[in-house]
């Protein structure tokens, strides 16, 4: 048998094996997904989405048309079972791809000689698809696994088990064949054969009728798509009994004091692991989205080592040992090193300031339910996970569900108070981005809102396309826009900027509001802030030469503007400066 291999070494054969065999080598893309309508990436076929549907053209943009890469992943489905011998958020995904390159048969070949000749292990079984309703059966798989090994036990499913469904109302689909390794489902091989699209029909509307059209049609390009966990995969070639034995957890483990439980340390390995790799890609502790999830992660590992005693140096060194061992492969943990470690800091000082008042608090509530939970969490900052650990018997009755509810009626209390106080021009709510107090100060916010458009295309037009909104606030006074760039600007191509700004409100441009679809708008090569979730029908703002018709910006944007930019006045930058990894942050101001 092979001798036992480390993790670096099993990325590093996988790579090799599929780049001998005509693949390109694709890194793995941010934890932030390009698709806004998913909020952190689950798996490595996310970045190829286009390439299968055929929007993109894999020959034009890796020269062949099969790739694999090693994906960095995050599920939050699995945030509350994790604890257990196998559940993770942060993981790693083997994966090779082919956008009509090749077909089952070299899949399921590729499959089979990298784990039994490469990796010299034995499989136990493989399963494919068994058929069910409309859809045939995957005979032609069965086939080549039988013309590859004659005695190779073969298990057949149904549609939860062996067919790969898209999570939304429509997507490429198709069946599956799973290799299994010591009992352990260790590679998942998807055929992409049939696009599914659901449609709902209305039968009769007065009683309110519907019936739900499913369609399967075969897919112009086949695809493969597979996925192979790093973690499982080491766990079954290192021979131990859990993922936390494996050499990817080993040391981390050694760090903990002995005498905390098993479910704890794995928590806090778990967490900090994610959360050092969240935060390496530009996510920050926050209320919401990617941010409430990190700050989630964060702030349970912080209970555990307050209640434990654990001193703060022992995570400290936890996350400097995360990124010093990964940092190899993921040259983004070590150049965001500082500011993981700030971060981890910052938010452990805010947060043991109000801990042991709200694990006070707690013990006093005789039945925790879903209304005084989330009071918890408001007041104190205490996430759900540890409300429901620390509440016990106590938190019987409390559910994820319920919690999440709570927090929804709370978000829209809040959003109706906002609707009440800027109301009378819906400045702030349509935008998220501007803060008035009255309608004196419209005027005034106006311009500067245009001029903020112009400020993100000079940045554009001076430093090029890397330059991607990352949030702005605008008030009466100055206009703050941060921006994803990798380094800082300097004076000379600031003054670029101001100048390309002002030379384009001289000109007088007609600024121009237009509604459309959101996928029209990003065609129309609409920008947007793409960490936000847009409606279906957007708002476009065009500011352009109404004689030449040439564009000068075009943006997402609920407004408001100003008509021609020959109303904003003179445009100056006062300060540039970094506000976070990878993100810089502008502040200029219009003279009067």
């Amino acid at each position: 048998s092979i001798r036992s291999m480390e993790a670096k070494e099993i990325r590093k054969k996988f790579l090799d094996f599929f780049e001998k065999r005509g693949h390109k080598i694709v890194p793995s893309s941010s934890l932030i997904p390009d698709d806004p309508s998913v909020l952190l990436t689950t798996a490595g076929m996310q970045q190829f989405k286009p390439y299968y549907t055929g929007k993109a053209d894999a020959m034009k943009n890796f020269g062949s048309l099969n790739t694999a890469s090693v994906q960095k992943s995050f599920r939050t489905s699995d945030i509350d079972e994790v604890g257990d011998e196998s559940h993770l958020t942060f993981f790693e995904m083997l994966g090779n791809f082919s956008f009509g390159g090749y077909w089952k048969e070299d899949a399921i070949k590729y499959g089979h000689e990298f784990i039994v000749k490469e990796m010299g292990l034995e499989i136990d079984y493989v399963s494919i698809f068994g058929g069910e309703g409309e859809i045939p059966a995957d005979d032609e798989s069965e086939k080549i696994w039988k013309s590859i090994d004659s005695k190779i036990k073969i298990k057949k499913f149904g549609k939860s088990d062996n067919f790969w469904g898209p999570t939304g109302n429509e997507g490429p689909c198709g069946p599956t064949t799973e290799i299994y390794v010591n009992g352990v489902e260790i590679w998942n091989i998807v055929f992409n054969q049939y696009y599914y699209t659901k449609q709902e029909k209305v039968l009769d509307s007065k009683n309110n009728k519907h019936a739900v059209l499913e369609l399967l049609k075969p897919l112009p390009t086949q695809g493969i798509d597979t996925g192979m966990g790093l973690e499982r995969l080491v766990m079954v070639l290192q021979k131990k009994k859990n993922i936390f034995e494996t050499d990817l957890f080993a040391p981390l483990f050694e760090l903990l004091p002995k005498d905390i439980h098993e479910r704890e340390k794995r928590i806090i390995i778990d967490h900090t692991r994610g959360a050092v790799f969240l935060l390496a890609d530009g996510v920050r502790p926050s209320n919401k989205d990617r941010g409430y999830i990190l700050r989630r992660l964060m702030r349970r590992v912080f209970v555990y080592e307050s209640q434990s005693g654990i001193p703060a140096h022992v995570i400290d060194a936890i996350v400097h040992d995360i990124v010093h061992e990964y940092g190899e492969f993921y040259p983004e943990l070590l150049s965001q090193n500082n500011a993981i470690r700030e971060e981890f800091s910052r938010e452990r000082e805010k947060f043991s300031k109000t801990l042991a008042r709200g694990l006070k608090e707690l013990e006093k509530i005789s039945d925790i339910n879903s209304a005084s939970a989330f009071k918890l969490y408001e007041t104190y900052g205490i996430p759900y996970e540890v409300i429901k650990e620390f509440g016990g018997e106590r938190a019987k009755n409390l559910t994820r569900g319920g919690f999440d509810e709570e927090f929804k009626k709370h978000q829209e209390v809040s959003r109706a108070g906002a609707d009440a106080k800027f109301g009378g021009h819906g400045l702030y709510l349509k935008t998220g981005e501007v803060t008035i107090r009255d309608e004196s100060e419209v005027e005034r916010v106006t311009r500067l809102h245009t001029a903020t458009h112009l400020l993100h295309a000079g940045l554009r037009a001076i430093l090029g396309p890397e330059v991607q909104q990352d949030g702005s606030d605008i008030t009466v006074e100055r206009t703050r826009f941060d921006f994803k760039f990798s380094r800082k600007v300097i004076s000379e191509e600031l003054s670029k900027v101001e100048e390309w700004v002002n030379g384009t409100i001289k000109k007088n441009l007609s600024v121009k509001s237009e509604e459309m679809s959101y996928e029209d708008a990003v065609k129309d090569g609409a920008l947007g802030f793409f960490r936000e979730k847009y409606p279906p029908r957007v708002s476009v703002y065009t500011v352009l030469d109404p004689k030449t018709g040439e564009v000068f910006s075009k943006e997402l944007c609920g407004g408001p503007h100003v008509a021609h930019t020959s109303e904003i006045g003179h445009f100056k930058i006062l300060k540039e400066e970094s506000s976070s990894a990878g993100v810089r942050r502008i502040r200029a101001v219009l003279d009067k």
